[in-house]
């Protein structure tokens, strides 16, 4: 490890690491269903920085993917939601019975992903401080 610190500077560490602090941050203030001040907060710093250090761009670039990633993820579990909603007031309220249990483990799985969101964001800011590569689970590689 400390090999791979002597490679990257602090700087460079402590730039990549806030790409994914800055998403989990604004993320956090503005709810993570919103999600896109995650994706911003990480392509802000991975426009500004990605000509500087390479290390740098690939954390940046891996925190936009992510966020975007959960940012897709919470939309579709929007619509699913949505969707049960509709299908229970079409039905005068007699889908309920299937459609309680389909709401009740939709938001067991919401809960996955932004348990998954939190946790993994973190670890990709100690492993970014400590020099190292990250590689989000579940994530939407979009911009490469």
């Amino acid at each position: 490890m400390a090999h791979i610190q002597s490679i990257t500077t602090s700087s460079e560490r402590g730039w990549a690491m806030a790409a994914h602090l800055t998403a989990l941050a604004l993320a956090l203030m503005t709810s993570w269903l919103v999600g896109v001040a995650g994706v911003v907060g990480a392509g802000a710093i991975w426009l500004l920085k990605r000509d500087d250090s390479p290390f740098i761009a690939r954390h940046a670039r891996e925190a936009v993917n992510f966020n975007l990633s959960m940012l897709i993820y919470a939309a579709v579990a929007c619509g699913i939601a949505a969707a049960l909603v509709g299908l229970t007031v079409l039905t005068l309220g007699l889908g309920v019975i299937l459609t309680l249990p389909a709401g009740l483990a939709l938001l067991m799985v919401i809960a996955a992903i932004a348990l998954m969101w939190l946790v993994c964001s973190i670890i990709a800011a100690v492993r970014a401080w400590n020099g190292e590569e990250y590689r989000y689970p579940l994530t939407i590689r979009l911009l490469d």
